[in-house]
């Protein structure tokens, strides 16, 4: 492991012989205003209104962390299962911890959502997500690699706001909460100090334990790129990694030890528990990185270009490079600087392994597959590397560039003037184009007072669900999936947006199948009238059974809304009535749960 002269490339010093960094509060004041400032810049038309706003590029998961965070609020304030929600999916249930669930920050956000509402918590989360992951890379920056609170406070700006962490902003909680993994790195690169190994093992195994409640994925490629980083390294410098392996190796088996007390059960209900799963509902080739993405500007920076973007991104959810030309041009010019700085060399081999594995098994250039295979191909289906979607790899380059950009920074004053005065001038030039722009949202419409007003509480018992057509699932029914999530999960649903087993045990973003879930999917997306029969009709009273169904409603505006009430009511044998602004089928009477 690298030692602290290394890193900060000042011959002589040894981590036990640095002198504490002299106290900078009022810097530390003014680099967590000014991030915060800029997340909520970020998020500001959706804290305009953040219960009657929808992030625009992916109000999916956008209502999926809004039924999470409602879930976390359930947990604290009415006593529910933390790693399973009975609320969605009936009868099945989700597997929570086989889902995104953040539980770390969901509990601590619980009075949050349970006062002001689940949507202020998922616009306060995203912003301090932002705004924490820079500070947190600000703080160790600051306080252990780099001198210059400057340099710390760019490279906790590039960290925290790139294009990649932007991109995720776009409803993705899990992965713009990074303010561990700055923490889990030095706590990694520390074990390698005499008698760090039982005191440093037992912070690094609690942070793993906070980390794999806030995501696990960011958990994997962390570890994936200590890993490669430690290989790197050795072979730069051998000798001096032999060294610290013992105390290392010490170090990792007390983190191993310590994580394992807590998270065993929740990792063995993740894996063979209810409703759990393997692998992805998609190719491992299907998600990854453009080889052109690499020189290009997201949609969301200041230079981005949406049409460009769309053609080099599999959505806007993942822009995960997209540093722009000047950056890749700075990029160099950094290594070349700390090119004798063995850490910061291993950092950019690190951030190169990774950025070509995010390539997945084959390069595509342009949006083309251009068969020509890459090392990805060899791992592709391993267990675990199988459950991540490969392009987010992007995201440690991205990272990576950061800490590299504050160890330039800091050295930059010793170059001569005009090289120091053209490294800034070429800071300012790689960096400006790819800040952030505020992110787009849509008006979500008003909830209906037969939700808003609580009026289904009159209809729906305990024991039974509201039925919602759409149905709620990925990509369709998002209402359905908005109206559950603002009511605080108060009733029960059926099907959902959620990671779930299909039928050969691998991971499915729908529920099973059903007869009259497909045929009502069917009419909505098509808006032709199937012809309907006994069967269908018999189908429908099955699965509403199995749903344990008290109420079917119809969402207004909902597109082809005439025609679903047609099939609905084919169905039914009944016309609805209109209750609280929603057209509503009563099938208590038909339905009969626990016969």
């Amino acid at each position: 492991m690298p030692a602290v002269e290394e890193v900060l490339d000042k011959p002589g010093l040894s981590l036990e012989a640095v002198p504490e960094m002299r106290t900078r509060g009022h810097v530390d004041v003014w680099a967590a205003a000014g991030y915060l400032a800029l997340g909520v810049l970020v998020l500001i038309q959706l804290w305009i209104s953040p219960g009657g706003r929808v992030l625009a590029s992916n109000d999916d998961d956008h209502g999926f962390f809004s039924f999470v965070l409602a879930h976390g609020e359930r947990v604290l304030f009415h006593g529910a299962n933390p790693l399973f929600s009975d609320r969605m999916n009936v009868p099945d249930g989700v597997n929570m911890m086989a889902n995104t669930t953040v539980l770390a920050l969901s509990l601590p956000m619980a009075p949050v959502t349970h006062f002001l509402g689940v949507g202020v918590s998922v616009v306060v989360l995203l912003t301090l997500g932002l705004a924490g992951t820079a500070f947190a890379w600000y703080w160790v920056l600051s306080r252990h690699l780099v001198s210059s609170p400057v340099a710390a406070a760019i490279g906790g700006l590039w960290c925290g706001f790139a294009p990649a962490m932007v991109s995720h902003a776009n409803g993705h909680i899990n992965f713009v909460s990074h303010f561990v993994v700055p923490f889990i790195v030095w706590q990694v690169l520390r074990l390698r100090e005499p008698g760090r190994a039982v005191r440093g093992g037992i912070v690094l195994g609690l942070l793993v334990v906070l980390q794999v409640f806030i995501n696990e994925e960011t958990l994997l490629f962390t570890a994936l790129t200590l890993g490669v980083f430690v290989a790197a390294y050795a072979a730069c410098a051998w000798r001096t990694a032999l060294g610290y392996a013992r105390r290392f190796a010490a170090g990792l088996g007390v983190a191993a030890a310590t994580a394992l007390v807590p998270l065993a059960y929740p990792l063995w209900f993740q894996f063979a528990g209810p409703q759990s799963y393997s692998g992805q509902p998609f190719e491992p080739g299907k998600f990854v990185t453009d080889l052109l993405a690499i020189g290009a500007y997201a949609r969301q920076s200041l230079a981005g270009n949406g049409v460009v973007a769309r053609a080099l991104s599999v959505s806007p959810t993942e822009d995960n490079t997209f540093f722009g030309v000047p950056m890749l041009v700075m990029l160099v010019i950094t290594v070349v600087l700390l090119w004798r700085n063995l850490a910061a060399r291993a950092a950019a081999i690190a951030g190169l392994v990774l950025l070509v594995v995010s390539m997945g098994p084959e390069l595509r250039v342009a949006g083309h597959d251009t068969g020509i295979p890459l090392p990805f191909a060899l791992i592709s289906h391993v267990p675990i590397i199988d459950l991540v979607s490969v392009t987010r790899f992007g995201m440690v380059p991205a990272t990576i560039i950061g800490v590299l950009l504050a160890l330039a920074a800091d050295r930059a004053p010793l170059l001569p003037r005009r090289r120091r005065i053209a490294f800034w001038i070429g800071l300012a030039v790689a960096i400006v184009p790819v800040l952030p722009k505020p992110l787009p949202v849509v008006a979500a419409d008003p909830l209906p007072p037969f939700i808003a007003q609580q009026l289904w509480r009159e209809y729906v018992p305990d024991d039974r669900t509201l039925v919602t057509v759409p149905l709620p699932e990925v990509s369709t029914g998002r209402a359905g999936m908005r109206w559950f999530a603002l009511s605080g999960l108060d009733y029960s649903v059926p099907r959902g947006y959620f990671m779930g087993p299909a039928a050969d045990g691998t991971g499915s973003w729908n529920a099973a199948p059903r007869p009259t879930s497909d045929l009502l999917r069917i009419a909505g997306a098509y808006g032709q009238m199937p012809v309907l029969t006994d069967a269908d009709r018999r189908s429908a009273i099955t699965d509403l059974t199995y749903w344990r169904a008290a109420v079917v409603v119809l969402v207004p505006g909902t597109p082809n809304h005439d025609l679903l009430e047609d099939v609905v009511s084919g169905l039914l044998g009944s016309a609805p009535r209109e209750v609280g602004g929603v057209l509503l089928w009563d099938v208590r009477s038909l339905v009969h749960p626990s016969e």
